[in-house]
């Protein structure tokens, strides 16, 4: 037997945030980041800074991370349909996930041309470099503000706004190379720069790749125990076992699980079994978070029928 959905405590989310919303913002933030990064591509060319090229390679990311965001989440909103049960939601765990991944090659491209820079360092321009990256900080600022409106629970904005925080703190420390090369004349402090952009990467796309992974591998959510789901479903009245308990995520915000639950003989004879279905679903909405849950009941005689029974 099936139970239905629980009920969602989401009360510290606001009612007006949407997927319409989340793309509304995606879009401002992508035509901010593409216009300045050509305008970078140019200044990183004029003034021989690869702290600017690495600047703009990751905001040429951040373009492509935010377009897959906006797909991503025009593709989560489409209804389910008789192939896609769960509709398409999880594209935007797959968006991350691959957000993450260029992170990490776009931070290899960068370290490798940092070493080698820092070995025999080009001339720099300072003050474009410096100029150049207050600017592109007043820019992500505005773009930073603008995602931070967005869905945050959603592992998809996340993985665009950490794109664009990253750009952030990167676009600081260029504009503190910049300064170091025009009061000190000091050209390495670029290819410095571009090593603080590449570790930034890193551990953005660490997190990313994290949360995506665990998703897609379809670990238990962080949040719910199993143990101390099944204790509460074996509190139910009537329950004498739980077994096959299986919790995993379809998308952010969207926990989902399923067990047999093992009740009564008499309850199916009885018609009871509806009763404690409601109950079981009471109990799991009242205590853990869980967007949709499956429940099959099973009389205690059916052990012997249950050939490859799980935990």
């Amino acid at each position: 037997m099936s139970g239905g959905r629980a009920a969602r405590h989401r009360g510290d989310e606001p009612a007006a945030l949407g997927p319409d919303t989340d793309v509304r913002y995606l879009m401002v933030a992508l035509g901010l980041i593409a216009a300045f990064m050509v305008g970078e591509v140019v200044a990183a060319i004029v003034s021989g800074s690869l702290a600017l090229f690495a600047d703009a390679g990751h905001m040429l990311t951040d373009v492509g991370a935010l377009a897959a965001a906006v797909w991503a989440a025009r593709l989560a909103a489409r209804p389910a349909t008789g192939t896609w049960t769960f509709g398409l939601k999880r594209a935007e765990i797959l968006s991350a996930t691959a957000n993450g991944v260029l992170l990490v090659v776009v931070a290899v491209v960068i370290t490798i041309e940092a070493v080698r820079r820092l070995i025999s360092p080009p001339p720099v321009d300072g003050m474009v470099v410096l100029v150049v990256a207050l600017v592109g900080a007043a820019v992500n600022v505005v773009a930073t503000i603008t995602l931070a409106r967005a869905n945050r629970r959603s592992l998809n904005v996340q993985g665009a706004f950490a794109h664009v925080v990253t750009d952030l703190y990167a676009f600081l420390g260029t504009a503190a190379a910049g300064l170091v090369i025009v009061l000190t004349g000091w050209n390495r402090a670029d290819a410095v720069a571009s090593l603080l952009v590449a570790a930034l990467m890193i551990l953005a796309a660490r997190a990313l790749l994290a949360q995506g992974g665990r998703i897609l591998l379809q670990a238990t959510p962080d949040e719910i125990s199993l143990e101390e789901v099944r204790a509460h479903l074996a509190g139910v009245d009537h329950v004498v076992g739980v077994h096959d308990l299986h919790a995993w995520t379809v998308t952010s915000g969207l926990p989902t699980l399923s067990a047999h639950v093992v009740v009564e003989d008499h309850c199916f004879a009885s018609g009871h079994a509806p009763q404690i279905l409601d109950a079981l679903q009471s109990c799991l909405g009242h205590h853990f978070d869980v967007e949709h849950a499956t429940f099959q009941l099973e009389p205690a005689s059916h052990a012997a029928h249950e050939q490859s029974r799980h935990p």
